[in-house]
């Protein structure tokens, strides 16, 4: 799978992140209220964005979300983890949005267009989400993401923090919300 696709849709433009994407990244990471629940807090600060950005640049499968009408970039997605049993599944994480495009269409475009790109290649794809990341949980479950039983201890910041875990397969997606989104 083509974990650093270029994506186009309707408002959006997905494109591989890049070391320029910094300045226009760290503008949209810099607001305190977007990491208010996400198990690192602080990242929001410029030495701990930092180490994150070069996390996604160092790692591969990150995505730069272009907002088409402004031009401006708006956030960031990646396609993470993944195995290759049971039809393969691939992971969609480290995604954080401008609150400016927050509780509208933008999160279902970038989740449709990431989601249709990677069911081409693997039968399901997760998302792991902090558990006390309610908002997450919920933008989550409104693309149609189910919850599964099993939570994946994830590293963050030199501690393991408990990740509930949703998915989509093949079958929700051509029966769920994204479909025709």
């Amino acid at each position: 799978m083509n974990r650093q696709p270029t994506l186009d849709g309707e408002r959006l433009l997905l494109r591989p992140l890049r070391e320029t994407d910094w300045d226009a990244l760290f503008a949209v990471a810099s607001d305190p209220l977007v990491w208010d629940q996400h198990p690192e807090p602080e990242r929001w600060r410029e030495p701990t964005f930092a180490e994150y950005f070069a996390s996604l640049l160092n790692r591969g499968g990150s995505l730069a979300v272009i907002d088409k009408i402004s031009g401006t970039l708006i956030g960031t997605s990646r396609f993470q983890y993944g195995s290759r049993e049971d039809g393969g599944t691939i992971e969609i994480g480290s995604t954080f949005l401008a609150r400016s495009h927050w509780g509208g269409a933008v999160n279902r475009e970038l989740k449709r267009l990431m989601v249709t790109h990677a069911l081409q290649s693997v039968a399901r794809v997760e998302f792991w989400v902090g558990q006390a990341n309610l908002r997450s949980c919920r933008a989550l479950e409104k693309i149609g993401a189910r919850l599964i039983d099993r939570v994946e201890q994830v590293e963050i910041a030199g501690r393991r923090v408990p990740h509930a875990v949703y998915a989509i397969s093949r079958e929700d997606f051509a029966a769920g919300p994204l479909q025709g989104a």
